[in-house]
């Protein structure tokens, strides 16, 4: 992977490492221990890609979108994570979770979700294992994402609304921490991103990795070469964004534009564009760029999509942008709500909200018309729809 792997120590560059309370340490420790070569057993392996294959559905497409293409003058190629089971690429790193939760003989299962897609990838899994499942989530999260909260109770997980903050994703991620406190021997805790102390953002970078995995060999078959000249993904916590470059990362012609949430804008004081705006700190576990007041205290973020609206980064892309690998662009709700109908009306494919910021890059740059371009298409828009049709509703009146 070269300069832009994780050290012994779980940093990239000046960011990431294990910030964690005592009575977590040894959980965190006995992963770091056991992932990498529980990762890559081949008993795993196996295990993992045949479920990827018969139970996700994997390899997704990538898909030629001919007429995006059309209209900004490049080739558009969407990489179809939203034809996943479960309707995005969160299921992907929830079933190499589970395998390696129950070969470290957890049988409790926690985690935190925000847009509640990673809630869903996680109650699936646990549904697939026979495992006890406790998800937490922001009540304002609860509220605007039903269909998810009510797909992951027919699941047989137990929804957690939190109260606390803001109550979207960073809270329920504060939630989830404190349950994993109490109960550090029989639980294991599937982080749904890039996020947390280490080995997370390692762990989760990987088995998102198959990716970019695919789509090098896609690419080879339709274009004669493995390396597109961009991959555009959207970054919340990251987990797509790390998936959709893992395989790109050390090829210095492949550049990485990524799109974060400027909910009202950068400046509004209503955004979530941690790139833009944060300042180093530690957040749940991890050292990193974080959006924060003058006296530290952690702002409340805001985006339209529920999946980006973090106050965090994963510390991987915080060091991608810090070095300049990464070009990240700051992607408001209502360049994001254009693009979903733009790639609707366009293509016939309804994205979630959160990949819908990737696709406002098109708005934003322009490409040159031999450009090949990679855009994960990270999640499909059922889970949105009450929003789209209430946007609709609002701009006849």
């Amino acid at each position: 992977m070269g300069k832009f792997n994780v050290d012994s120590n779980g940093f990239y560059g000046e960011f990431g490492g294990a910030y964690i309370p005592e009575i977590l340490y040894d959980n965190v420790e006995n992963l770091k221990k056991a992932y990498l070569e529980i990762l890559d057993d081949s008993a795993f392996q196996k295990e993992y890609h045949d479920l990827l294959r018969d139970y996700v559905g994997r390899p997704s497409p990538l898909y030629l979108a001919k007429r995006l293409s059309e209209k900004y003058n490049c080739k558009i190629y969407l990489k179809r994570e939203d034809l996943n089971h479960t309707g995005a690429h969160k299921i992907n790193n929830t079933i190499g979770q589970i395998l390696l939760a129950r070969r470290m003989g957890k049988t409790r299962i926690i985690a935190e979700t925000g847009a509640g897609q990673h809630g869903v990838a996680t109650a699936t899994v646990c549904a697939l294992m026979n495992m006890q499942c406790i998800v937490y989530m922001g009540a304002t999260d609860v509220e605007r994402q039903k269909l998810n909260v009510q797909k992951m109770e027919m699941l047989g997980a137990t929804v957690v609304p939190v109260t606390s903050g803001n109550m979207t994703l960073k809270d329920a991620t504060n939630e989830a921490i404190r349950d994993w406190c109490c109960n550090p021997s029989d639980t294991y805790y599937i982080i749904g991103s890039t996020v947390g102390p280490h080995p997370y953002p390692d762990m989760v970078a990987r088995l998102q990795a198959v990716i970019s995995e695919e789509t090098r060999k896609q690419l080879l078959e339709k274009e004669g070469k493995e390396t597109p000249d961009y991959v555009i993904a959207c970054v919340g916590g990251g987990s797509n964004a790390a998936g959709m470059t893992y395989h790109f990362l050390d090829d210095a012609d492949v550049k990485i534009v990524l799109a974060e949430a400027a909910g009202l804008g950068v400046n509004s004081g209503e955004s979530a564009a941690t790139i833009h705006l944060g300042k180093v700190g530690i957040i749940h576990g991890s050292k990193t760029l974080i959006m924060q007041s003058e006296d530290g205290q952690i702002e409340e973020p805001y985006s339209i999509s529920a999946g980006l609206d973090y106050p965090g980064i994963g510390p991987l892309h915080a060091h991608l942008a810090r070095t300049g690998r990464s070009e990240v662009l700051a992607i408001t709700d209502d360049e994001a709500i254009a693009a979903a109908f733009e790639l609707t009306e366009l293509e016939g494919i309804i994205p979630a909200i959160e990949s819908a910021h990737a696709l406002g890059v098109f708005g934003q740059k322009k490409f040159k018309a031999a450009d090949v371009i990679v855009l994960c298409l990270s999640g499909r828009g059922d889970k949105d729809m009450e929003t789209y049709v209430r946007i609709k509703e609002e701009s006849k009146k």
